[in-house]
């Protein structure tokens, strides 16, 4: 084992706990702005009549780094985790953290969000029935807008729970090759300067398999790969540190072009290719760039972390239902967008927590809701 990867197993990475702890809590803005985004794309299920291109714009822009930034950091996590773990403690925990409460959400917390969905587009439907015909499954419509199954944003859970078997084997592996000659040369060849911008090609080619749409598995597991792999050397962290504020002006820079810039291009030319690349290199130059630096910069943990860090993943199941209702009521209020959207965020934000702190006093929901 290299004294690079000694250093970092044993250092408490304070900046990935409130990374992760921010993703999170910015899920409830994200949400909220959605519900004044009128595209059909854009999935959330409680909307209003108005179309803001404001928010549509800053949905956007959170939607281009979010999810990739909490992929990333649960495949850095899992390097921690195998480091105190052995594999079969830690996939009995993938299951007592991930898949028992991943089927909690989807059974119990998702068919009311969408039976005010329902309610929303004026059908007049019993709560009872809808939950009975909730659980039939449309292979063509997986979203749940019209009351069929959907895992909503627990697909996020399943996947880490499917990624976290997968990559297993791999990661092992990894861990049985340190301080080899090759994991050496991997590490020396990809911390020299820009050289991590090269996992921009496989990730591209991953986005362009027509695969869930947004919710792409291939795409979505290889930045899960790469969070663990960035833990596996300290230089591959200075590498990200060093070039973290290039990362971030890039990303913006690739986003502010992609929102000004809609060329018509041949499917496969050049200049399309080079388009799609673009637009994946965004993503993935803002992930460079946070993960550069929060760890530059954010380095204080304390009470507060330690709280939110418990109350995350509950809040990441809790929070849609919550907004969603919220949302349904504040929608109908006669008022400006921004009040309705400050009202929103501020009323989901406190009722989420609120409801948090009464469960996780109950032991069955604190199960149920992957708390330890």
């Amino acid at each position: 084992m290299t004294a690079n990867t000694i250093k970092t197993t044993h250092t408490r990475r304070n900046d990935l706990d409130w990374l992760r702890v921010f993703a999170v809590l910015l899920l409830i803005p994200f949400h909220a702005a959605l519900t004044f985004v009128l595209d059909p794309n854009s999935i959330v299920y409680v909307k209003d009549t108005i179309d803001s291109l404001f928010l549509g714009r800053m949905a956007g822009f959170i939607h281009q780094f979010h999810m990739p930034l909490l992929f990333a950091i649960s495949g850095a996590s899992t390097y921690f985790a195998l480091q105190v773990r052995s594999s079969g403690k830690y996939l009995l925990e993938r299951v007592n953290r991930l898949l028992i409460p991943a089927i909690f959400t989807i059974v119990v917390l998702v068919p009311p969000m969408t039976y005010l969905t329902r309610l929303a587009r004026g059908e007049s439907v019993s709560f009872w029935r809808h939950f009975v015909e909730f659980f039939r499954l449309d292979p063509n419509e997986l979203s749940g807008i019209y009351g069929t199954l959907t895992p909503a944003h627990v697909w996020f859970i399943l996947f880490l729970a499917l990624f976290s078997t997968i990559a297993l084997p791999l990661f092992l592996l990894e861990r049985k090759s340190r301080g080899s000659g090759f994991h050496e040369a991997v590490g020396r060849f990809f911390s020299r300067p820009f050289t991590l911008y090269l996992f921009i090609l496989p990730l591209a080619l991953a986005a362009s398999v027509d695969l869930l749409g947004d919710k792409n598995p291939i795409y979505y597991f290889g930045t899960f790969c790469l969070g663990y792999f960035l833990m596996t050397d300290e230089r591959l962290q200075q590498a990200l540190d060093r070039a973290a504020w290039v990362s971030l002006i890039l990303g913006i820079g690739c986003f502010v072009v992609r929102v000004l810039w809609h060329p018509q291009l041949a499917e496969w030319s050049p200049a399309w290719i080079g388009y799609g690349l673009m637009e994946q290199a965004n993503r993935i130059f803002l992930l460079f760039g946070i993960l550069g630096l929060g760890h530059k910069y954010i380095r204080k943990g304390g009470k507060v972390l330690a709280y939110l860090n418990k109350a995350a993943f509950p809040v990441y199941l809790l929070h849609l239902l919550v907004t969603t209702l919220v949302a349904f009521f504040v929608i109908r209020i006669e008022t400006i967008v921004a009040v309705k959207y400050l009202l929103i965020i501020t009323v989901s934000t406190l009722a989420t927590f609120a409801v948090y702190e009464v469960l996780r006093r109950i032991p069955l929901f604190r199960f149920l809701l992957g708390m330890k």
